[in-house]
C-alpha cells in the first residue's frame, strides 16, 4: 500500500481555535461579565497549579524524541512486524505527552516513512487517550482508581480501534 502525502501544518486549524475561543469568550463577557472574569479566574488559578508538572512533562518528552534516532524508531515501528511495531507503538504512545497539535503532523511524517497504519492508530490512540507520564497528575485530580480505570479503558478502546484500522486498510486479516 502506498502512503498518502503527508498533511501540511495545523496552523489553520489553531487559528480556527483561537478565533471560535475569542469569539465565545465575548459572548460570555456580553451576557455575564462578572461569571466569566470569574471563570477566567478559576482557569488562570488551575492552569498554575498544572503547569509544574505539565513542564516536566514536556522537558522529558522533549529528551527521550531528541535521544531517539529515526533509524531506531523505523526499526522499532516497521522492521520487526505489524505485531512488534504496534505493541511499540502503543508503549510510546501511552508514555509520551505529545499535544496533538504535534501528534498528527507526526503520524503524517511517519506515515510517508511507510509505517502501517495499524501502527500509527496504535500510536496516536494511545497517545490521546492513555498518560503513563501524566498519571501522578490524574491521580492528584482524579483519585488513583478512577485514574487506573481511566487508562485501562482508554488503552483497550485504543487497541481496539488499532485492530480496526489494520482491518479496514488491509493490513489485518
Amino acid at each position: 500500500m502506498t502512503p498518502r502525502p503527508g498533511s501540511k501544518g495545523g496552523t489553520e486549524g489553531m487559528v480556527v481555535a483561537w478565533v471560535l475561543m475569542a469569539a465565545l469568550f465575548s459572548v460570555s463577557w456580553f451576557v455575564n461579565r462578572e461569571r466569566t472574569l470569574e471563570a477566567a479566574r478559576l482557569a488562570w488559578s488551575l492552569f498554575r497549579e498544572v503547569l509544574p508538572m505539565f513542564v516536566i512533562v514536556l522537558v522529558f518528552t522533549s529528551l527521550s524524541l531528541g535521544l531517539i534516532s529515526e533509524e531506531v524508531l523505523l526499526e522499532l515501528l516497521v522492521g520487526r512486524g505489524l505485531l512488534v511495531g504496534s505493541i511499540t507503538g502503543a508503549v510510546a504512545g501511552s508514555i509520551a505527552a505529545i499535544p496533538s497539535s504535534v501528534a498528527f503532523p507526526l503520524s503524517a511524517i511517519l506515515l510517508d516513512k511507510s509505517v502501517p497504519y495499524t501502527v500509527i492508530a496504535a500510536f496516536t490512540t494511545t497517545l490521546m487517550m492513555v498518560g503513563v507520564v501524566t498519571f501522578p497528575l490524574e491521580r492528584e485530580y482524579l483519585g488513583f482508581r478512577a485514574a487506573l480505570v481511566r487508562n485501562l479503558a482508554g488503552l483497550a478502546m485504543a487497541l481496539v480501534v488499532s485492530v480496526a484500522i489494520g482491518c479496514f486498510f488491509g493490513e489485518l486479516p
